[in-house]
């Protein structure tokens, strides 16, 4: 018994050393900036960083716009990844699944600036689709499809497509075949199979899916700066300027806990709109 808990103790150590080294210490770090005034005109605890965020509607009305645009983004991406993972897990060949997992992964192993780029390069004025509808005649001159909002979306669907798609096929692959059979043959359609059936015992990848794709998206800046261009008003910029071009690493810290307590709390209300719990959830 001793030696199991000495073991036991050995394997967490370097878990707990990294959490506490790696994410405690510098949240800590960064909350206790948050809470600190200038060195020079406002030395002390204040609350001046946290006030500044709704005094300026430019701060707050970028926080809003973060935060439903990530909320949409997640919603395009369950909806698009519920039909891939059902398509993968139950309708190919065991043997074809394995090759779609592949390709699935496939985009991923080169960074995201490279995919960013790539999507840059096919949807611009002198791009690829542009060409290609010249050719054809659909336009008369080239389109500029990039620097939107729906095409920063579709690039913030694209990124995050596989943190969606990989539980929800953990999750379906343990769904018995025979249930949708017997459906079938009592006559419920497909509406009423997916929303009676598939649905409800996907909830636990849904909300997994949900939940890392929101908070990716939530703290994601390279996707929105390059295909929103300069008027994509993401609230992750907002902290790269004060920690960057500003150097005010004390209002960037309190912007960074602002969309912390943010996703906290919308992770929150999906759990208690489910009725499911975290461990459930991370399990």
């Amino acid at each position: 018994m001793q030696q199991s808990r000495l073991a036991f103790v050995i394997f967490l150590a370097p878990v707990l050393c990294w959490l506490v080294l790696f994410i405690v210490l510098p949240h800590l770090d960064l909350l206790y900036m948050s809470f600190r005034g200038d060195s020079f005109t406002n030395p002390g605890w204040t609350l001046e960083n946290y006030r500044t965020f709704f005094e300026e509607p430019i701060y707050w009305l970028t926080f809003v716009r973060t935060a439903t645009y990530a909320v949409l983004t997640t919603l395009c991406t369950l909806v698009i990844g519920l039909p891939v993972a059902f398509y993968i897990a139950k309708v190919v060949r065991p043997q074809l699944s394995g090759a779609l997992m592949v390709l699935l992964l496939l985009p991923f192993w080169v960074s995201e600036l490279v995919r960013v780029y790539g999507w840059m390069i096919l949807l611009r004025e002198s791009g690829v689709l542009n060409f290609f509808m010249l050719k054809l005649g659909m336009v008369d001159a080239p389109v500029e499809m990039l620097y939107n909002d729906v095409t920063m979306v579709m690039g913030l669907v694209y990124t995050s497509m596989l943190f969606m798609v990989v539980p929800l096929i953990s999750v379906m692959e343990s769904l018995d075949d025979s249930l949708i059979e017997a459906a079938y043959d009592l006559g419920a359609g497909r509406v009423c199979i997916w929303r009676t059936i598939i649905i409800p015992h996907c909830k636990p990848g849904i909300s997994s899916g949900c939940i890392v794709v929101f908070m990716l998206t939530l703290g994601n800046y390279l996707t929105p700066n390059l295909m929103g261009g300069k008027n994509s008003l993401w609230f992750t910029e907002q902290i790269y300027n004060q920690f960057i071009a500003s150097f005010n690493w004390n209002q960037g810290s309190a912007f960074g806990f602002l969309l912390l307590a943010l996703s906290s709390v919308i992770v929150w209300a999906g759990l208690k709109i489910t009725g499911q719990k975290l461990g459930e959830v991370a399990s």
